[in-house]
């Protein structure tokens, strides 16, 4: 990188912390308030949530985890894109008049008002282990890698400290200062990430001698890499590769769209902290038109990060990128993002840099916020201090993003968690299908079905994250390779395993059956504890939620009718 980079991702960085700044004087007085500071309460427009929403998901997690995913899938990793798009209507339409009816800020608040104490209580504890632990840590160890590389490597640790400390500084400010700043961090990375894909489109076209035109290296990726542009994978038969094995396990062709696709998706836009509280604290109109703009963005991701992924896979088949897609002598999937970040001319590098710091310091700041929520006003205020004051809430919310960011650093100093050995998307999403499918099925039938009680709840939480560990580590081993329901097959390391999208499903499935199952036998449970107001008369969209939800239907149709 040349200083003209270097003061263009200067620029980014004081603009944004200028309108941050501006943001919270003038917000200041709401900061009195521990509601407006965590969730800013009827201050976010539905422009501001809508951004707000992909600023806090599109991170590292997607740049550098699902380009690295680009590379090896193909476009077929957009299904957790284009199936989000399709998520967020069903939130928009069935879940947020729930929690708005009902006035949920958190989500172990909505399981106190739904169940009880103790189902509230665990749940936050399980949610503030997965935020710090493999979320926020993990965000921040694939944003330090991209970036480490980026600048010409040797600065790892000093990066990632200057990414927590940028986040820092960006949720000190509460809810206002992230939704709005989120507003300057979309725009940054949506418009770095056109350059990124257009340079590595321009660049696969050279490659070929087709000139410099960025339709023509597309068509020559379609031409180069068919395999790559298949959406759904077929199961391996016998004598398949290793690869093609591989493939299908990450992305189960039509298996992992009857429920695990699905699992995933709806848990973490409508059951997640992290994401639901941008549309918490503003009314049904902004809230739903919101999540539908955010539905919108979504569909747009694969081009800013899968695209560039096959672009790199084209052309290190071609000979080139052979360096690049190495750390410390290994090759690595994730690293190819950044080399393709390196055909980027002086000045759009630094634009690209500061879009990729754009996503990781507002996953970052939303992420940390969201622990900071759960832990100051599910636990401190419950358990430790019931009496405390409005400032002295805001005051230890502060503490906790501190304190949790400090945890991220030192667990990544030396890679305890193994990211760096694992492509950091499936990362992610493997080690939250322990939780998700097991949380998923207590709000669903929490929103739709009178009869659950509390025990029923307990019992699919506890007995959810078991069958997961159970499909995950032993199931094979203990009844076979092939079964019904299941089959595992070898990774490369040889040992047998089932998808983990497939597990997500048929552990949702059971933990429903379960919970269904405790509820029945609870007789006394069912008449006690349920204290959520039924929202159905809420569930109807205005004319123009109906024009936006139907368009997203239909541009998901085309996307998978072109390349199923």
């Amino acid at each position: 990188m040349q200083k003209q980079d270097y003061l263009v991702f200067l620029i980014y960085f004081i603009a944004v912390a200028s309108y941050g700044l501006w943001v919270f004087r003038k917000k200041k007085a709401a900061h009195a308030n521990a509601a407006d500071f965590f969730l800013a309460e009827g201050q976010l427009t539905w422009w501001a949530i809508g951004a707000s929403l992909i600023a806090s998901n599109i991170s590292a997690e997607q740049f550098i985890g699902m380009s690295g995913n680009g590379f090896r899938l193909g476009l077929a990793i957009s299904s957790y894109e284009w199936i989000a798009a399709v998520a967020l209507i069903i939130v928009a339409i069935f879940f947020m008049p729930v929690y708005l009816k009902n006035r949920i800020y958190t989500m172990p608040q909505f399981l106190k008002t739904r169940y009880n104490e103790t189902v509230a209580l665990l749940m936050a504890v399980f949610w503030l282990f997965l935020y710090v632990f493999v979320n926020l840590t993990s965000i921040l160890y694939l944003g330090t890698i991209a970036i480490n590389n980026l600048t010409g490597g040797g600065n790892f640790h000093i990066i990632m400290m200057a990414l927590a400390f940028f986040a820092l500084i960006i949720t000190l400010g509460g809810m206002n200062v992230i939704g709005y700043t989120d507003v300057i961090q979309v725009l940054v990375l949506i418009i770095g990430g056109l350059f990124t894909t257009y340079i590595a489109l321009t660049v696969v076209s050279e490659k070929f001698g087709l000139g410099t035109n960025a339709l023509a290296g597309f068509n020559q990726l379609l031409k180069s890499a068919p395999g790559h542009f298949d959406m759904i994978f077929n199961k391996p038969k016998t004598g398949a590769t290793q690869q093609e094995i591989s493939n299908y396990a990450s992305l189960p062709g039509l298996a992992m769209l009857a429920a695990g696709m699905w699992v995933a998706n709806l848990n973490y836009w409508g059951c997640n902290q992290y994401i639901t509280q941008r549309a918490l604290g503003a009314n049904l109109k902004t809230a739903r038109t919101g999540i539908l703009f955010s539905a919108f963005l979504k569909l747009l991701m694969p081009l800013l990060v899968v695209v560039p992924g096959i672009a790199a896979y084209v052309l290190y088949q071609n000979g080139e990128l052979h360096t690049q897609m190495l750390t410390n002598g290994e090759f690595r999937e994730d690293n190819a993002y950044s080399a393709m970040l390196g055909f980027l001319p002086t000045g759009l590098k630094g634009l690209s840099m500061a879009a990729l710091t754009a996503a990781i310091v507002a996953s970052l700041a939303g992420k940390a916020n969201s622990i900071s929520t759960i832990y100051t006003l599910d636990i401190f205020k419950k358990y430790f201090n019931k009496d405390a004051s409005q400032k002295k809430l805001i005051r230890m919310g502060r503490w906790v993003v501190i304190f949790s960011l400090l945890i991220a650093i030192l667990v990544n100093w030396n890679d305890s968690l193994g990211i760096g050995g694992k492509g950091g998307f499936e990362f992610i999403q493997k080690y939250t299908g322990y939780i998700s499918p097991a949380i998923f099925p207590v709000f669903l039938l929490g929103f739709f079905w009178k009869k659950t009680t509390s025990k029923g709840a307990i019992a699919g939480i506890i007995g959810g994250v078991m069958l997961a560990i159970l499909f995950d580590k032993f199931l094979p081993g203990l009844i076979g390779h092939e079964t019904l329901i299941y089959t595992a097959y070898p990774n490369a390391s040889g040992i047998f395993e089932i998808p983990f999208l497939i597990q997500m499903g048929w552990v949702f499935f059971f933990t429903v059956l379960l919970i269904m199952g405790v509820s029945m036998l609870d007789k006394k449970g069912q008449i006690k504890g349920n204290e959520m107001k039924p929202a159905s008369e809420m569930y109807g969209l205005s004319a123009t939620q109906w024009v936006m939800a139907i368009t997203i239907l239909l541009a998901v149709a085309v996307l998978y009718a072109r390349f199923w």
